[in-house]
């Protein structure tokens, strides 16, 4: 295996926090803090239990049990969360936390043994948990921002009825070798 995955990998965290990102942008701030009811989570609620996944998971994460001491799983439930801008915080320092870590490892760590909640698993099967759970979450996030788009909302992909539109373009260029999310990426947020 070659840096490729883990290239590939960092890419796939950027797209889906793109995709979070782009959805905060279209909501109100009080949106941020809708749940239908008792047992659903708001997009604030979502954003602190990745927050909180986040920091455990990635500090010290060739070294240390993912599950880390000062994590307080259930708190990450309660919905306290004031402001876009904590919410933001937040969000960022999550994904600093696990791009850092991302950004130290190497190929020859791809088979070494990362431990969470005390089951090993090489880092490749790691980062892999991750990336299978951080975009379950933030298909919530988008799903209640799109119920909750009060302005129509803009789609974070090929929007309805443009795909006959979509593919036309892409088939009318040369063949390229290249990520789906390099495009998205690229794009302006906003």
């Amino acid at each position: 295996m070659t840096n490729d995955y883990l290239e590939s990998t960092r890419k796939q965290f950027e797209y889906y926090k793109l995709l979070g990102e782009k959805t905060f942008a279209q909501l109100d701030d009080d949106q941020l803090f809708w749940k239908f009811n008792d047992d659903s989570n708001s997009i604030a609620t979502i954003v602190k239990h990745l927050w909180g996944n986040m920091r455990s998971r990635w500090t010290d994460f060739l070294n240390s049990d993912g599950e880390k001491d000062f994590r307080d799983r259930d708190a990450e439930f309660e919905n306290d969360i004031t402001s876009r801008d904590e919410l933001l915080q937040l969000w960022n320092e999550g994904w600093n936390c696990l791009f850092q870590a991302m950004d130290t490892l190497t190929v020859n760590d791809l088979e070494s043994i990362v431990y969470i909640r005390n089951q090993g698993h090489t880092v490749t099967e790691a980062i892999n948990r991750q990336l299978a759970h951080y975009p379950y979450h933030i298909g919530q996030i988008v799903f209640i921002g799109k119920m909750l788009s009060e302005n129509g909302w803009t789609s974070l992909s090929i929007p309805k009825g443009k795909s006959q539109e979509f593919n036309a373009q892409k088939f009318s260029k040369e063949q390229e070798r290249g990520h789906y999310t390099d495009e998205f990426l690229k794009k302006d947020p906003n």
